[in-house]
C-alpha cells in the first residue's frame, strides 16, 4: 500500500508541470492559392469578340487596330478593347465573362463603354417606379384627359399634347441602353415645339386654348390627389443621382465657410470605404479630414444651384455619404411644390380660376416634371424662378431677379435676358431697371465666393470649373458630338456651330420683335429660346424638358381666343382749356 501511494506520488510530481504547460499551437494552414482560371486568355478573347452586340459594334473599326485585353479575377474575366492609333476612338468594347460557364455577363459597347448612364441600368435615374410602365402611362393618361379636347380627338391642342408627351419613347429607347435610337427621336418633338413656339407668337395666339370638359373642382381634386402622389413616389421609390448629390455638398461646403468650387470630395487619398464591383473606392478622407463620397465632377453648376439647397441642409444635414440623402429629397419636393404654387398664381392673374387650376394639374400630371423630381436634381430651379418672375411680369425688377437667379442655376436660362428685359416693350427707363435687378441678384448669388481666401481666384475657378467645363464637355446624348466614337457616324459640329448663331441672333433680336409683346407671346418666346438653347447642346437630357415646359404649357393652354394683351398706361386726360389755350 506504501509503494503504491510512493508511485503515485511520484506520478503527479512528473505530470504535474506537463499538466500545467500550455498545449501547443495548432499548426498553421497555408492560405489558399487562388484557384486557377479554367478558360486561358486567348479563349476568353474569342468568347467575347464573337458576341453579337460586340462583333456588331467591332465592324466599325479595322481589325488590324485592334488591341484586346484579359484580366482574371475571382472567378470572372475582364475584357477591354481599344482602337490604338492616333486620333481613333479609344477604349470601344468592355465587358466581363464567366469563367465557370464561358457566358458573356457584360458587353458594352461604343457611348457605353465610358458612360454607365447609357447602359440602360433599371431605374438608374427616377428609381422603378416611375419608370414601370404603369404608372409613367398612367401620368400620360392623366395628363391626357384632364387636358385634352374630348371634343374634337383631332384637334391641334390634343396633338401639342401627344408631342409633349412623346419624349417617352425616345426616354423608353434610353431605358434599354439603346443610345443611338433614343437621341435621334428627342429631335422631332423638340423642333416641332419651336416651331409651334414660334407660330405662335408670330401670331400671337396659338388658338388652341379650348375650354376643357372637366369641371374646375374635377382638375383641382386631382391636382391634389396627383401632387400627394408625387410627394410619395418621391419620399419612398425615388433615388438621388449624382446632381442632387452635389446640391447638398455644395450646401454643405458653403455652410462651412467654403464656396463650392475647387472643394468637392474627390477619389483621393486614404480609403474608408469598401470597393464597388469595379474595384472602385468612392468613400474617401478629404481635406477636411472627413470620409466622404466623392463626386469631383459636382462643382459645374451656378452658384443658385448649390444655395437653394441650404434650407434642406440645414434642417437635415449630411453623413458624408451618398446615401439616402434626406436633404436632396427635401429639396426637390420643395422646388416641386413652389412650381405648382407658382403656375397657379400665374394663371390666376392671366386667365382666372380655371386657369390657375389648368397649369398646375398640368406641372403635377406630365410625367417628366415627376422624372425630376424622382431623381432629386436641381433641374426644377430654373422653369421656378422663371415662373415666379412671369407671375410679376409688369415688375421690370422682378423680371430681371429671376432671369439671373434662375441663369446662375443652369447657364442656358440666361438667354432670356433681352427677351425679358423688352417686356411689354423696349423703353429705357425699364431695361435699365431689369438690368439693375440682374446684376443685383448676380452679386447676392456669388457673394459666395467671397468665403475664399482669395476671391479673384475663386472667381477664375468657377469659370474653369464651371463655364470651361460645360463648354468642351464631351457626351453620347445629343446627335452633335458622335464623330468622337469614329465608326462612320456623321461629323455635325460645323452645323451645330451654325445653329448655335442662329440662337445667338434669335436671342438678341427678341428685344426688337415684336416691338410689343403680350404675356402669351412672353411666354411662347421663353419656350422657344429654351427649345433652341436643347437643340444645340451636346449634353442633352430628359430632365431638361420641365425647363421650358410652364412656358410651353401656357402657350397652348391658355383659354384666350385673342392675345393676351400687356397691361397699357393710359396717358392722363387734361382739361380741355390746356388743349385749346387759354384766352
Amino acid at each position: 500500500m506504501r509503494r503504491a501511494l510512493a508511485a503515485a506520488t511520484v506520478a503527479l510530481a512528473v505530470a504535474g508541470p506537463a499538466l500545467a504547460a500550455p498545449s501547443p499551437p495548432p499548426p498553421v494552414k497555408a492560405p489558399l492559392a487562388p484557384p486557377s482560371p479554367r478558360l486561358t486568355a486567348a479563349q476568353v478573347k474569342q468568347i467575347f469578340l464573337d458576341n453579337g452586340k460586340v462583333a456588331d459594334w467591332l465592324r466599325h473599326y479595322p481589325k488590324r487596330l485592334w488591341q484586346t485585353d484579359a484580366t482574371y479575377k475571382d472567378g470572372s474575366w475582364k475584357l477591354g478593347v481599344w482602337e490604338r492609333a492616333p486620333g481613333k476612338a479609344g477604349q470601344i468594347a468592355t465587358g466581363r465573362v464567366d469563367d465557370t460557364t464561358g457566358v458573356v455577363t457584360e458587353a458594352w459597347t461604343g457611348p457605353q463603354v465610358a458612360w454607365k448612364m447609357a447602359r440602360g441600368y433599371d431605374g438608374a435615374f427616377g428609381g422603378r417606379e416611375i419608370n414601370s410602365a404603369p404608372v409613367w402611362l398612367g401620368f400620360c393618361l392623366l395628363f391626357l384627359l384632364g387636358l385634352g379636347d374630348l371634343r374634337r380627338p383631332l384637334s391641334l391642342r390634343n396633338l401639342d399634347l401627344l408631342v409633349l408627351l412623346s419624349f417617352s419613347v425616345s426616354l423608353w429607347f434610353f431605358n434599354r441602353g439603346d443610345i443611338f435610337t433614343s437621341v435621334p427621336l428627342a429631335y422631332p418633338p423638340l423642333l416641332y415645339l419651336l416651331g409651334r413656339m414660334v407660330w405662335s407668337a408670330w401670331r400671337g395666339r396659338l388658338g388652341t386654348g379650348a375650354i376643357p370638359v372637366w369641371p374646375v373642382w374635377v382638375l383641382a381634386a386631382a391636382t391634389v390627389f396627383a401632387g400627394g402622389f408625387r410627394i410619395g413616389l418621391n419620399t419612398r421609390t425615388s433615388n438621388v443621382i449624382d446632381v442632387g448629390y452635389s446640391g447638398v455638398v455644395g450646401a454643405n461646403r458653403i455652410a462651412n465657410g467654403e464656396a463650392p468650387y475647387g472643394h468637392f470630395p474627390v477619389e483621393v487619398g486614404r480609403a474608408c470605404g469598401s470597393a464597388d464591383t469595379d474595384g472602385e473606392i468612392r468613400d474617401r478622407v478629404q481635406t477636411n479630414g472627413r470620409c466622404e463620397s466623392a463626386n469631383p465632377q459636382g462643382d459645374t453648376y451656378g452658384p443658385v444651384a448649390y444655395e437653394a439647397y441650404l434650407p434642406g441642409y440645414l434642417v437635415l444635414g449630411w453623413s458624408g455619404k451618398w446615401d439616402d440623402l434626406p436633404a436632396a429629397h427635401m429639396s426637390s419636393i420643395m422646388f416641386d411644390l413652389l412650381c405648382v404654387l407658382g403656375l397657379a398664381l400665374v394663371g390666376r392673374r392671366f386667365g382666372g380660376t380655371r386657369l390657375a387650376v389648368t397649369l398646375a394639374f398640368a406641372w403635377v400630371a406630365y410625367p417628366f416634371t415627376q422624372y425630376v423630381s424622382s431623381s432629386n436634381t436641381n433641374d426644377a430651379l430654373p422653369p421656378l424662378f422663371l415662373i415666379w418672375g412671369f407671375w410679376l411680369v409688369t415688375s421690370p425688377w422682378a423680371r430681371g431677379a429671376s432671369v439671373a437667379l434662375a441663369g446662375w442655376t443652369k447657364f442656358a436660362a440666361l438667354l432670356l435676358g433681352p427677351l425679358w428685359a423688352s417686356y411689354p416693350e423696349r423703353r429705357l427707363r425699364p431695361t435699365l431697371a431689369f438690368a439693375a435687378a440682374a446684376l443685383a441678384a448676380t452679386l447676392a448669388a456669388f457673394l459666395i465666393l467671397l468665403l475664399e481666401p482669395n476671391p479673384v481666384h475663386a472667381v477664375r475657378v468657377f469659370w474653369d470649373r464651371t463655364i470651361c467645363w460645360q463648354a468642351d464637355r464631351e457626351s453620347p446624348f445629343s446627335i452633335w458630338d458622335w464623330r468622337q466614337y469614329h465608326a462612320g457616324l456623321p461629323d455635325l459640329h460645323v452645323l451645330r456651330r451654325v445653329l448655335e448663331v442662329l440662337l445667338a441672333v434669335g436671342a438678341l433680336a427678341v428685344y426688337v420683335v415684336p416691338r410689343r409683346k403680350s404675356p402669351l407671346q412672353l411666354a411662347a418666346l421663353t419656350a422657344a429660346l429654351l427649345l433652341g438653347c436643347q437643340l444645340v447642346l451636346t449634353h442633352w437630357f430628359y430632365l431638361y424638358l420641365p425647363w421650358f415646359f410652364p412656358f410651353a404649357a401656357f402657350a397652348v393652354l391658355a383659354p384666350a381666343a385673342e392675345p393676351l394683351r400687356a397691361p397699357v398706361r393710359q396717358p392722363l386726360e387734361r382739361p380741355r382749356q390746356e388743349l385749346v389755350g387759354v384766352d
